[in-house]
C-alpha cells in the first residue's frame, strides 16, 4: 500500500512477546520504510539488554536498533522505572504509534494515557480486562481519530481466513459443538509470568484462550451469551499463586458449545512450542460438518545434532512455519513470515490507511473517523467497535473462576453487561 510517511513505534514492554514477534516484525517495516524510529520502553534494563544482544535479530536485522528506555549501557539492573514510558509517549509526535506489550492488568491505564496524548494504540490482547474499559477506550479514541485495534494474530491464520469464506458461504452448516486447547511450555513458570499472572490479576484462560473464543467468532460471526471457567490453583517457583491450568465453556447466541482447556505446563522436552488445536463440530439438514486445525503439528519433523540452551530447545523437534519465523528471500538479513508478522503488518498498515485518508482531505478528524468506521466494518482487524465482545468474555470469565466456575452470563443491546447465570 501507498505510505505517506514511515511512522514512529513506541513499544511498551520488553518481554517475551516482544522478543519473539513484535520487534522482529516492527525491524522488517523499518526496513521497508512503514516505520521509522523505534522505542521501547521496560520496567528495568534486563529485559531490554536481552532485546538488544539477541544474536538471532542482529543477524536478521543487520544495523537495525532501538532506542532503550531505560538505557540498558548506564542503568543499574536492579533499578525500576515504573513511569519512564509516560515521559516517552509525552515526547513524541502526534499521532505515531504505541504498542502496548504489558501485562493484562496495565493495559488500560497504558492505552488511555496514549490515547489522552493523541497516539494511535496497538495492543497485545486482550485489550482490556473488562467492557466498560473497552467501551471507554473505543470512545475517546473515537472522539479524537485515532485509531485502536488488538492484536489477534491468529485471524491472519490462513487456517482461520479459508474456514471464514467457507462458513460464512454456508458450506459447513451451523456450529454445534467444539474443543479448543492451547497449553503453554512449562519453563513459563519460571518467567515474568510468575510476578503478574497470579490469581488475582490474570489466568490462562484470560491469557490465551481468548484467542479461540475471538477465532470462533472470526470464522461464524456468532456472539458468546455464557461463560463458565474453573481454575485450578497451582503455585510458581517464587511462591505466589497463579489459575495455571484452566477449563472453560462458552456458550453462544444459536445454543453451540465450546470448550477450552489452557495452561502451562506442555513439556520442556516435548518436541513444538506448545500444544493447540481447535475442532468444531457444524449441522447441515442432511449431515454434519467437521472443522478440525490441528495447530500443533504442522507436518515438519527435524532431529539436529546442536540445540541452544534455550528452555524448550530439544534435539528433536516438530517446528511451526505458521506463527513467525526469519527466513532468506534475499536481500539484506532475514524476512519474517507467518501469521504472527502479518498481524502487525496489517495493524501497521491500518494505522497507516486512517493517516493516509486524512492528508487526501480538507477535514482530517472527519476523514480519519470515516476510515476507522470502514476498518471497523471490514471485521479483519479487532478493534473496540466490532471485538467488545472479547472483554465481555474476558469479565465473566474473571467473575466466573473467582467463584469456582460459576456460570455467567452476557446481555447485549445498548448496554451490554455480564451477570451471574440465574436458574429457574
Amino acid at each position: 500500500m501507498k505510505i505517506s510517511k514511515p511512522l514512529d513505534v513506541t513499544i511498551v514492554g520488553g518481554g517475551m512477546i516482544t522478543e519473539m514477534q513484535i520487534i522482529p516484525s516492527i525491524y522488517y517495516l523499518q526496513r521497508s520504510s512503514t516505520v521509522k524510529d523505534i522505542n521501547v520502553c521496560a520496567l528495568n534494563t534486563p529485559p531490554l539488554k536481552q532485546l538488544a544482544e539477541n544474536e538471532t535479530l542482529k543477524q536478521a536485522f543487520p544495523g537495525h536498533t532501538f532506542n532503550s528506555y531505560p538505557d540498558y549501557k548506564t542503568e543499574a539492573a536492579d533499578k525500576m522505572f515504573p513511569e519512564l514510558y509516560k515521559d516517552v509517549i509525552g515526547k513524541m509526535e502526534e499521532r505515531n504509534i504505541v504498542f502496548i506489550a504489558l501485562p493484562d492488568q496495565l493495559h488500560y491505564s497504558a492505552i488511555i494515557y496514549a490515547l489522552e496524548h493523541n497516539q494511535h494504540v496497538i495492543s497485545v490482547k486482550p485489550l482490556t480486562l473488562n467492557y466498560n474499559e473497552a467501551l471507554e477506550i473505543k470512545k475517546l479514541a473515537y472522539s479524537k481519530g485515532l485509531f485502536v485495534a488488538t492484536e489477534y494474530h491468529k485471524r491472519f491464520d490462513d487456517r482461520v481466513g479459508i474456514a471464514r469464506l467457507k462458513y460464512r458461504a454456508g458450506d459447513f452448516g451451523e456450529f454445534r459443538v467444539g474443543y479448543a486447547t492451547l497449553i503453554e511450555p512449562w519453563y513459563y513458570r519460571d518467567s515474568n509470568f510468575q510476578n503478574w499472572c497470579t490469581t488475582e490479576n490474570s489466568d490462562m484462560f484470560t491469557y490465551i484462550g481468548c484467542h479461540y473464543v475471538d477465532q470462533v467468532n472470526m470464522i461464524t460471526g456468532l456472539l458468546p451469551t455464557e461463560v463458565s471457567v474453573y481454575g485450578v490453583r497451582d503455585k510458581y517457583p517464587n511462591g505466589n499463586e497463579g489459575y495455571l491450568w484452566t477449563n472453560a465453556n462458552v456458550i453462544w447466541e444459536n445454543g453451540a458449545s465450546l470448550a477450552l482447556i489452557n495452561g502451562m505446563g506442555y513439556p520442556n522436552v516435548a518436541p513444538g512450542g506448545n500444544s493447540q488445536g481447535i475442532w468444531l463440530f457444524t449441522q447441515g439438514k442432511k449431515d454434519g460438518g467437521l472443522m478440525f486445525h490441528d495447530d500443533q503439528y504442522r507436518g515438519l519433523k527435524h532431529s539436529y545434532l546442536n540445540k541452544s540452551d534455550f528452555e524448550g530447545d530439544s534435539y528433536y523437534n516438530e517446528p511451526s512455519p505458521d506463527y513467525l519465523k526469519l527466513i532468506e528471500r534475499g536481500g539484506d538479513g532475514l524476512t519474517p513470515v507467518g501469521y504472527g508478522y502479518r498481524s502487525i503488518e496489517g495493524l501497521i498498515n491500518s494505522v497507516h490507511r486512517v493517516e493516509n485518508n486524512s492528508q487526501e482531505k480538507s477535514d482530517e478528524l472527519s476523514a480519519r473517523k470515516e476510515m476507522i468506521k470502514i476498518i471497523d466494518d471490514e471485521g479483519i482487524i479487532a478493534t473496540p467497535a466490532n471485538s467488545s465482545f472479547n472483554e465481555l468474555v474476558i469479565e465473566a470469565g474473571r467473575m466466573s473462576i473467582l467463584n469456582d466456575g460459576r456460570a455467567v452470563t452476557i446481555e447485549y443491546g445498548d448496554t451490554p453487561t455480564v451477570k451471574f447465570k440465574e436458574y429457574k
